[in-house]
């Protein structure tokens, strides 16, 4: 593979004049058998190279503990899109944002109230250091300067929109040297002053992110860089979902024509994305621009994007195709894909049998005892979900129950009975209720919904926070369940049914996981819809789809072939509050909104 250097506002593939044509897939967000799928497409549509993050969180889980297998084995992708014929940008910033979970970062490092995430702070650097120092000799062989496709890696990502500690990019553009990161390195940030101030790093590359208005980007970047080459390193065109939104879309000829405005000036690009993917399981991020508007983002990272989330060329896969063919003057031939991923409708499965989750919580994890609430980082829990249980004498008058920091959504129950939501940001919902003489045992289920990836409130730990009160009185004395969901094989099912008089299990709304089976001799592609449901996540033969919410936009799971098989396949949803119809269905058709 070439070596990829710049001489005035050229780029340079072994010394010949080269025009990055790139787009974004991220592996994370790819189940592992369709990489050449997707790869293989974005060759197909005109585009040199594949841009890709790198999620620390993904490959560190525990501290010291790394993962590069499955999902996670960023070497073989970057094999894969070699073979292909693809050169490969790789960002392996600490940071991401990508609207991922802590914007790539591990939840560990909140376990330490006095860390600086993002800055020349020494507990922070040391844990970057001991990531670098295993991830980046991964990358050494793939580096174009060892025959490899990498041919350039950035060095933070956005930060100008984050912080302005020079000496905090200095060290990782130090530390990414002294390992051998010996390809073009560059920063991208927005295209405003203060961003590119503080973003920039001297003597490299800064390149620019935005979705329109070219000509007053690249203007702003000539003011920072006057002879470098022009880059847009995040095309945006498409856009991420929050739940509760509208499903964004943009017209394939309004993305056309902001294309066309930055290939007439001969600037390279990448796109973001050419494929979105899904935020499986609990990977999703969060937005809070505003300290009282959190945002959390859906399961599809679809993104309205050039493939669509189960890897279909859209509307603009074929007009970028055209533009690509017209400005390189190259004959792209007949467009050749390969075979398409059918999908199929499976049809209603019924889930017949349930266990519910307040009974079987010492099941799922071992409970531990504090005197004040903690959340879940300083217990070593990651994602999922939080159990904080109480007593509390009685009598006493209906009081309020306040819990004066809840992150992110909460469910209230009084001796095993409901009570109500609380939800961060949300001052409309409240719970109050009175403990009769013999007391009462109060459980509060807390759901993390995604750690914020942008913004000033990356610092956003799980669970609760800080104190509950009921009234003024502050509670103590806590039961706690860490409950991230990962393994369910301790749970006892039973039928839903089964009681001789007919009396269903669940009475009222009532957390529960509810489990079915499905016969296949056909393994197809699939999307699973769940009307009748609330709220809560699914597995499908023990992989963790995502979660779903009734408020959409999103209608369906995406579920690719490769996580099913012939015969019987096993199917959990986690519902938090009920469902009218214990069954969902397996359509042919994804329904975002």
């Amino acid at each position: 593979m070439g070596v990829l250097t710049y001489k005035g506002a050229q780029f340079l593939l072994d010394e010949e004049p080269f025009q990055i044509l790139s787009g974004a897939i991220h592996y994370f967000r790819v189940v592992p058998e369709y990489w050449e799928d997707r790869l293989l497409k974005l060759k197909a549509c005109g585009f040199n190279t594949v841009e890709t993050y790198v999620p620390w969180n993904v490959h560190e889980p525990q501290p010291g503990q790394y993962r590069f297998e499955g999902m996670a084995d960023l070497e073989r992708f970057i094999r894969i899109a070699g073979n292909a014929g693809l050169y490969v940008i790789v960002r392996p910033s600490p940071y991401i944002c990508a609207e991922w979970e802590f914007g790539g970062l591990p939840s560990w490092l909140l376990a330490d109230n006095d860390i600086r995430l993002r800055c020349n702070d020494a507990t922070f650097l040391a844990n970057v250091d001991r990531y670098y120092d295993v991830l980046l000799p991964r990358l050494q062989p793939l580096l174009s300067t060892h025959g490899g496709p990498i041919i350039a890696m950035q060095i933070e990502n956005e930060y100008g929109s984050f912080g302005n500690d020079a000496s905090y990019l200095q060290y990782l553009r130090n530390g990414m040297v002294r390992r051998g990161m010996d390809v073009l390195l560059f920063t991208s940030d927005g295209p405003t002053d203060h961003m590119l101030q503080a973003g920039s790093v001297p003597g490299h590359l800064a390149t620019v992110n935005f979705g329109s208005g070219t000509q007053g980007a690249f203007a702003k970047l000539r003011e920072y860089q006057a002879d470098e080459p022009l880059m847009c390193m995040e095309y945006w065109n498409g856009w991420f979902d929050h739940w509760g939104e509208s499903h964004h879309t943009r017209e394939a000829s309004d993305v056309a024509r902001v294309l066309e405005e930055m290939l007439r000036v001969g600037a390279s690009v990448n796109f973001y994305m050419f494929h979105g993917g899904t935020n499986f399981g609990f990977y999703n991020g969060a937005n809070c621009q505003q300290k009282d508007q959190y945002e959390p983002t859906i399961t599809s990272y679809d993104y309205d994007s050039l493939l669509s989330e189960s890897g279909e060329p859209t509307a603009k896969f074929h007009a970028v195709r055209n533009l690509i063919a017209w400005y390189s003057n190259r004959d792209l031939g007949e467009l050749v894909l390969p075979d398409p991923k059918e999908t199929i409708a499976y049809g209603r499965v019924e889930l017949k049998q349930c266990a519910v989750l307040l009974a079987q919580v010492d099941q799922l994890s071992v409970p531990v005892q504090r005197t004040n609430l903690e959340p879940m980082e300083k217990l070593g829990q990651d994602y999922g979900f939080i159990l904080y249980q109480t007593r509390i004498s009685g009598p006493r008058e209906r009081q309020e129950l306040v819990v004066q920091e809840v992150r992110d959504r909460a469910l209230v129950f009084v001796n095993g009975q409901f009570q109500g939501v609380l939800e961060r940001g949300n001052t409309a919902l409240s719970v109050s209720f009175e403990v009769p003489p013999e007391g009462a045992d109060i459980a509060i289920l807390v759901e993390n919904m995604g750690r914020i990836n942008y913004g000033p409130y990356l610092k956003d730990p799980k669970g609760i926070t800080e104190g509950v009160r009921h009234g003024f009185q502050f509670l103590f004395d806590w039961t706690i369940h860490c409950l991230p969901m990962t393994d369910l094989s301790g749970l006892h099912f039973r039928e839903q049914l089964a009681e001789a008089d007919g009396e269903a299990e669940i009475k009222g709304e009532e957390p529960a996981f509810y489990r079915g089976s499905f016969q296949l001799t056909d393994v197809r592609d699939t999307f699973l819809r769940l009307d009748s449901w609330t709220k809560g996540f699914v597995y499908v033969n023990g992989f963790n789809l995502g979660r779903y919410w009734n408020k959409g936009p999103q209608k369906t799971l995406y579920v690719p072939a490769p996580l099913l098989r012939e015969g019987e396949n096993e199917i959990i949803v986690f519902e938090l509050h009920q469902t009218v119809d214990q069954a969902i269905t397996f359509v042919d058709t994804a329904d975002l909104g």
